[in-house]
């Protein structure tokens, strides 16, 4: 029996193959539990419930204000467990026990209340203009309704709040959900179903399917009885997505990758940008989509930021993420880790120097975890692989520029457009600079703020659509136009028939 099965038409139960995973902690390499491995026969069979849910059970017939109120419960339900959801996502992810509590957790809960006020008061009927053809007006109106059946696949770097915010808006809208989550950090996204299970979601409208992609990812993303799919993580597997979700034109949201700049301009107080600019790439890791892990400085500020930046970053604490004054954990895996030390070298092999880290610590603390120091390169061209490449690890490139001009230019040389920050005093110079960025969210001063009223989402092969406030509420919801004829029974007072019938 797993210790953690798949959540499927309101039951948990095992892989149709019988077939489990063992999940470890990646700060020792313990072993955590062993997880159900769903395969394509438990993906169809969660869609099909999902399915029947939709099209015949009463969630999407629920008023919003009767979702809003569960969707408050869940909430709750997150609160109630903080701690152990936090100690669990800390376990499984790697991330600080401080990251976990301070930021996963209440994120999470913070992400189902605020689609639970949507849910409550955002508009689900609105009048539009009247069609006049005639002596009366014909009033129109709009409907949003839920899409359907949305398939969900989170990535593993912030397992909890990612299916926070593919689930909150999805069920908020009236659908119903297949989520899965990545196989080696899927135990708080089964625990979320838990929780959503104990306060009476109705079976089938939340399924989760812990596996592989190449099984019950694809699957979801090509199943007929899928309306939607939204996907987080790398552009590669974004355009797989994209590709499976073609032949049945299913409606697509994709949050993908980055290479976000962070540009550093001569009127700032480099205490606070040296500080910040290390906040935006080494937190958690820098495993996040939109890290700042290009941080393009004016050169009469190059040297003395630099300095600053390598002193801090040789001060980061490296060690056991339950540890509240840890402040950087382990990377996720043996894989992340085998990735981030092939990109240092070949930002060696490319020219750039390397100011500090780019090794694993030393000492029996880390010797069975998948550590990293915090890594700086300067001498970075912006054409190198580790200034264009999507690292998803503690590697920071400095790229020194001569003017704002070439900082924009810079910075918006890239496949990528998810995020950005400016560091910069004079804020409407700074704005200015935002301005010119092709980037779905720019920071002033600033980097990692974001929150459930705000949209998020990319430029460029970052992704498509939004996620978070009103504009990824909308992503799961359609628009249907209602024309109400105000001409009554005569068919003379129609004066549209004129154009097919001569009488």
């Amino acid at each position: 029996m797993a210790d953690y099965q798949l959540f499927i038409d309101g039951e948990w139960s095992e892989a149709a193959s019988g077939e489990t995973y063992t999940t470890y902690n990646p700060a020792n390499g313990e072993k955590i539990a062993e997880v159900s491995k769903g395969g394509r026969a438990d993906a169809i069979r969660a869609i099909e419930a999902a399915r029947k849910a939709f099209d015949e059970g009463p969630w999407p017939r629920m008023t919003g204000a009767e979702r809003g109120a569960v969707l408050r419960e869940i909430a709750s339900g997150i609160t109630a467990k903080q701690q152990e959801l936090a100690q669990l996502e800390s376990m499984d992810s790697g991330g600080t026990i401080r990251k976990a509590m301070l930021a996963d957790v209440a994120g999470c809960a913070g992400t189902f209340l605020k689609f639970a006020e949507y849910a409550e008061t955002v508009a689900e009927v609105e009048e539009l203009p009247p069609v006049v053809m005639g002596p009366q007006p014909s009033p129109n109106y709009l409907r949003w309704e839920p899409i359907g059946v949305c398939g969900q696949i989170t990535p593993w770097n912030f397992p909890l709040v990612m299916a926070a915010w593919k689930m909150a808006p999805a069920l908020a809208a009236g659908n119903t959900v297949v989520l899965k989550p990545a196989s080696i950090t899927s135990l708080t996204a089964l625990e979320l179903a838990r929780v959503c299970s104990d306060v009476g979601l109705p079976r089938g409208v939340l399924n989760v399917v812990s596996g592989p992609g190449s099984t019950v990812g694809e699957e979801i993303a090509s199943n007929r009885l899928v309306d939607k799919v939204a996907f987080t993580g790398s552009t590669e597997v974004g355009a797989r997505v994209m590709q499976l979700a073609a032949p049945t034109v299913k409606k697509v949201t994709l949050e993908l990758g980055g290479k976000s700049p962070a540009i550093v301009m001569d009127d700032v107080n480099l205490d606070l940008a040296a500080k910040g600019v290390l906040f935006g790439t080494f937190m958690h890791n820098g495993q996040v989509c939109e890290s700042g892990t290009r941080a393009i400085v004016l050169e009469s500020v190059h040297d003395e930021l630099l300095a600053k930046m390598k002193e801090l970053a040789m001060g980061i604490k490296l060690g056991d993420p339950a540890e509240f004054s840890t402040d950087q954990g382990p990377l996720v895996s043996a894989a992340q880790l085998d990735t981030v030390e092939r990109y240092v070298e070949i930002g060696k092999g490319e020219g750039a120097t390397l100011v500090c880290g780019g090794k694993r610590p030393k000492g029996d603390e880390f010797a069975n975890g998948y550590f990293y120091e915090p890594t700086i390169f300067c001498d970075v061209d912006n054409n190198m692989k580790i200034a264009q490449e999507e690292i998803f690890g503690p590697v920071l490139s400095v790229i020194k520029v001569k003017d704002e001009e070439e900082a924009i230019r810079v910075a918006n040389d890239s496949i990528y457009g998810l995020a950005g920050a400016v560091w910069c005093a004079d804020t409407e110079r700074a704005k200015g600079i935002a301005d010119r960025l092709r980037t779905g969210t720019v920071w002033i001063n600033e980097h990692h703020i974001l929150g459930p009223d705000h949209p998020f989402g990319g430029y460029k092969q970052s992704g498509v659509g939004s996620e978070l406030g009103v504009w990824g509420y909308n992503e799961y919801r359609l628009k249907k136009r209602v024309h109400v004829d105000g001409l009554g029974q005569d068919p003379s007072a129609h004066l549209a028939f004129a154009m097919l019938f001569s009488s």
